[in-house]
């Protein structure tokens, strides 16, 4: 997928629909909460879109999900991608969305970062969550992609909330406002830290 002539950002994300953690209880989601932001993100900022998908599909059902990604974390696994990874030359910035899954995104993430060349990129990381924020992700981030450039501080990502697993009370009034400069986007207002509910995101 090159980029377009006018375009040298490329957003890439995880997101998976089905079952998930709603104010304590459980609700089934026909969009992931990552696939619904990321679709606002690049309705605000020209950027062409990857999504990445798992070449062993996580099940639709949250428990049997939430039992394979502790494997996977314990394990530091690197679960298959199914879709060919995209070329990034020619991209400058690469936006990567996830949800956050015990407190960091889940591993397929780093089956994407270390299948991809990043050499010389800017990586901006977006989450979406139900207490933890970005987690851990700024802090992998950059120990683990040492040939791009990657920042470390959680203001420079975008993280939102998603304990009532609706993806649109995100709206486009509430997502922060990205301005291009210097052909890559930049985050102009810090990421909020809601305090309600316990869960993953999707």
């Amino acid at each position: 997928m090159p980029p377009t002539p006018s375009s040298r950002i490329l957003l890439a994300y995880f997101s998976r629909p089905g079952e998930n953690y709603w104010n304590g209880g459980r609700r089934t989601l026909d969009v992931g909460n990552t696939e619904g932001l990321a679709a606002l993100i690049s309705d605000r900022i020209d950027c062409d879109v990857h999504r990445i998908e798992a070449a062993d599909p996580y099940s639709d059902r949250y428990d049997p999900t939430v039992a394979r990604n502790v494997q996977e974390q314990d394990a530091n696994a690197r679960p298959a991608i199914a879709n060919p990874l995209p070329d990034l030359t020619g991209y400058d910035t690469v936006l990567l969305g996830s949800p956050i899954w015990n407190v960091q995104p889940p591993m397929i993430l780093a089956t994407f970062t270390e299948g991809v060349d990043l050499t010389g990129k800017t990586l901006l990381p977006f989450v979406t969550y139900a207490v933890s924020g970005l987690g851990s992700t700024p802090t992998r981030c950059s120990r683990s992609l040492t040939r791009s450039e990657c920042p470390a501080a959680p203001s420079t990502g975008i993280s939102r909330t998603v304990t009532d697993a609706g993806y649109a009370r995100f709206g486009r009034g509430n997502l922060p406002s990205w301005r291009h400069g210097r052909d890559r986007p930049t985050v102009t207002d810090r990421p909020q830290n809601h305090r309600s509910g316990v869960g993953r995101g999707c």
